[in-house]
């Protein structure tokens, strides 16, 4: 049997090959028409084999030549079988694509109803092996409709899911040629957030959009508002819901695929990338939220579903920050939010390399904000994890982690455990950047631990400032190498900060002002809020040794306000320094000093976070 395959496959090569040599092939469409109707499902391997044979026998005949005229022969026969080969490749992708969206067909209509959102939502993630384009998703909406007509049982929910998938691509349409405008109108900021109405491109994309859902969800995410109180609100049709998923999930990859093709400036790019990502990831986050208190448990599921698909994508890129956390992007009660919404869906995955990396991301951001309990078991979570799918830099950046909480736990051993190994790991490993970090841990821990122990002796931290240097000089040696990445900033501004620190310890206020202006200029630049509002609440501290205080009180309160913004707890060590100084001066000087430094302060956190400083001074008492 199986030879006989072969002859007829033969026969077909040797037809396409004399109809192309007598001049009776027009196109290679004509050939692709012959292949695709005569090879059989499953025969592939045998025809490229014969393929293979014939293409030999023709370049044995050119390198071997017995005869001139069976020479070019040959090598026409040659060409035309490169044709057969080249269309051959396109007929097995197109057949493999159709067999996909026959398979995902299969799997939607033969599922449950309460399955079939699920199953549809799988068919079209961007994680896939092959993900689907959106010709293709069109593809799968007109097989989810035939489907439909053929089955009268499951008539109405495949026709709503088709409709959606349709719906959902002519809304794109719509919306493709915003997708970027909005970063060029006057008075609109590149990020998302802003002013109301003001606020990314929601706004402008709510105007685009017909469909009431989703214009209800750009008005709100415009508006500052909570996505997870209009959802419960909303009891949206199942075809609505999957117009959304596609609309949303085709402005988030336009999004990351137009910053990601930005060669001009990596580190803006870098930022608005992964500001994308959990911009999205949260507002999947908040409607799962939503949906799920008013006990739609489908769409609420198809949320967390999208959640997940979202930050795996995301835990692929090589800017993913394992040394960051999801304050680069958010702020206020939507990072406190975001913590526990992102923390729902990851309970739904087994353990896998995407699920290690965002339980780091997660774990950084909870012990940022003093959640030190939770956070350690995000960490160790990810270092099991890391350590089973030999994830070796994921595995180090935990190391890291952990040993930044048992300093803020005052667990100076451990710490300086963590860090040692996280040392020996990232050397044994040629992991630059977790070694920048360890060096930067490990240091940080020894400053820490002699400054509790109020041990002020040179040579006590002799050894520290060593460490630090070294992590210092290799971050801006693979600054230099690599350019100025999100993680190579985060972690320069870590050991100028625990530079800095070591300095004030040491009462040489002047040298720690260097070291933190600069840790405060490479936290600017990774995004990072807590390190930008550690080295100001620090530069604050240096400038009252200095008797500055004018300058302590400016700087003092706006490393205040971003820490207090990120919800960490060591904003209040930073207003009791301010509490002293405003005491010092007196109100009315206090208010005049704020004044003449207003427009410097508004620069940074805004008019809004300044008229915040006098509360928040009273949140303190």
């Amino acid at each position: 049997m199986s030879e006989s395959v072969r002859d007829r496959y033969f026969t077909l090569i040797d037809e396409i090959v004399q109809m192309t040599l007598k001049g009776n092939i027009r196109s290679k469409q004509q050939v692709y028409q012959m292949l695709a109707k005569e090879i059989a499902a499953g025969e592939g391997e045998i025809f490229e084999r014969c393929l293979s044979d014939r293409m030999a026998a023709a370049q044995s005949e050119i390198d071997f030549p017995t005869d001139e005229l069976k020479q070019a022969k040959a090598t026409r026969s040659l060409r035309a079988m490169k044709t057969i080969e080249a269309e051959y490749s396109r007929y097995e992708v197109d057949n493999r694509v159709s067999a996909a969206i026959v398979a995902a067909t299969n799997a939607i209509a033969n599922a449950e109803s309460n399955q079939q959102l699920t199953n549809l939502l799988h068919a079209i993630d961007p994680n896939q092996a092959q993900p689907l384009n959106l010709d293709q998703i069109q593809q799968l909406a007109k097989a989810l409709q035939k489907q439909a007509e053929s089955d009268p049982e499951a008539k109405r929910d495949l026709q709503r899911l088709s409709f959606g998938l349709t719906e959902g691509l002519k809304s794109w349409q719509k919306l493709q040629e915003h997708l970027v405008s909005w970063m060029y109108e006057q008075n609109r900021s590149i990020g998302f957030e802003g002013a109301p109405e003001q606020r990314g491109p929601w706004g402008l994309w709510a105007n685009q959009v017909n469909s009431p859902f989703p214009k209800a969800l750009f008005h709100t995410l415009a508006l500052n508002q909570s996505v997870g109180e209009l959802a419960a609100k909303q009891h949206p049709e199942l075809s609505v819901f999957v117009e959304l998923a596609v609309i949303l999930q085709c402005l988030q990859r336009g999004l990351v695929n137009w910053f990601d093709q930005l060669v001009y400036d990596s580190k803006i790019t870098e930022k608005l990338s992964i500001s994308t990502y959990l911009t999205f990831a949260f507002i999947w986050s908040q409607l799962a939220s939503g949906f799920g208190s008013s006990s739609n448990n489908q769409f609420a599921n198809g949320c967390f579903q999208v959640t997940l698909q979202i930050l795996r994508n995301f835990s692929q890129r090589n800017y993913f920050p394992l040394y960051g956390g999801i304050f680069a992007s958010f702020s206020g009660s939507a990072l406190r939010s975001t913590l526990d919404y992102l923390d729902e869906p990851l309970r739904r995955v087994e353990g896998t390399q995407e699920k290690a990396r965002i339980l780091t991301l997660l774990g950084y951001s909870m012990g940022t904000v003093g959640r030190y309990k939770e956070a350690i078991s995000f960490h160790e979570q990810a270092l099991e994890i890391a350590r089973r799918e030999s994830d070796r830099i994921c595995e180090i950046a935990n190391l890291n982690h952990i040993s930044r909480i048992h300093v803020a736990q005052k667990n100076y051993p451990e710490a300086i455990n963590y860090s040692q190994r996280a040392l020996i790991l990232s050397r044994q490993s040629g992991d630059r950047l977790g070694e920048a970090n360890a060096l930067a841990n490990l240091g940080y821990s020894e400053v820490i631990q002699a400054q509790q122990l109020e041990r002020a002796e040179a040579e006590v931290y002799e050894s520290a400032i060593n460490y630090l240097q070294q992590g210092l000089q290799l971050s801006e040696r693979l600054g230099d190498n690599y350019g100025a990445g999100f993680a190579l900033q985060q972690s320069k501004a870590l050991c100028c900060s625990s530079l800095g620190i070591a300095h004030i310890v040491l009462s040489q206020p002047q040298v720690a002002i260097n070291y933190l202006e600069s840790g405060f200029e490479a936290a600017q630049k990774s995004g990072d809020l807590y390190l930008q509002g550690l080295n100001l609440s620090y530069l604050a501290e240096a400038n009252y040794s200095l008797q500055q205080i004018e300058k302590a009180i400016y700087i003092g309160c706006l490393g205040m306000y971003l820490l207090e913004q990120i919800n960490s707890p060591q904003w209040r060590q930073t207003a009791g320094l301010i509490t002293i100084l405003r005491g010092q001066v007196g109100n009315e000087a206090f208010r005049n000093i704020l004044q003449k430094y207003r427009p410097q302060i508004i620069a940074v956190i805004g008019v809004d976070g300044y008229d915040y400083i006098p509360q928040l001074l009273e949140k303190y008492q």
